[in-house]
């Protein structure tokens, strides 16, 4: 009878244990890592100061993603064999512009293309961000004619962090 007074402490102290270990082992993850991140844990691989760019890769799929100086993301798409996908992240996703989805402005906003850069390129594709009069900036993907190559770090699905698992 004793046994079964002290079986619900018992439980009760395991079950604190595991949820502390729990904890601790959650906190030692690093948080801010991989593909829609303000700082992923990839190289920046921007053709321009003004703009941070990260390139992720899995299965034959690259994914780029720009974030401005403050690390706020800004757009991501994905893209193979020069196809191109807008992906559903960034303040500006709707202001990306592929060969597949080209971007249709509004008639009151005008680009202001004297102000527009290359903010990456490599050998498949080019991206530049080309001001709005709206405040917002257009991103506009493209195959790329150079031959300039930029590797994008390896990725796995489920952890885009920039390292195999």
């Amino acid at each position: 009878m004793a046994m079964i007074k002290f079986l619900p402490r018992r439980a009760l102290c395991a079950g604190l244990v595991v949820m502390g270990l729990s904890a601790s082992a959650f906190a030692a993850e690093p948080s801010g890592t991989g593909l829609g991140q303000a700082w992923p844990n990839a190289q920046d691989v921007s053709a321009s100061s003004n703009w941070h760019v990260y390139v992720f890769a899995a299965n034959g799929i690259r994914y780029v993603q720009v974030n401005d100086l403050w690390g706020n993301v800004r757009g991501a798409f994905a893209a193979a064999n020069g196809q191109f996908l807008v992906l559903p992240m960034g303040r500006d996703a709707r202001h990306i512009s592929t060969p597949q989805q080209p971007l249709r402005l509004a008639s009151t906003v005008v680009p202001l293309t004297s102000y527009a850069e290359t903010v990456y390129r490599d050998s498949s594709m080019q991206v530049n961000a080309t001001p709005l009069s709206n405040g917002t900036t257009m991103f506009t993907a493209t195959p790329s004619t150079t031959t300039t190559t930029t590797t994008a770090a390896p990725c796995n699905l489920l952890d885009c962090s920039g390292h195999v698992n």
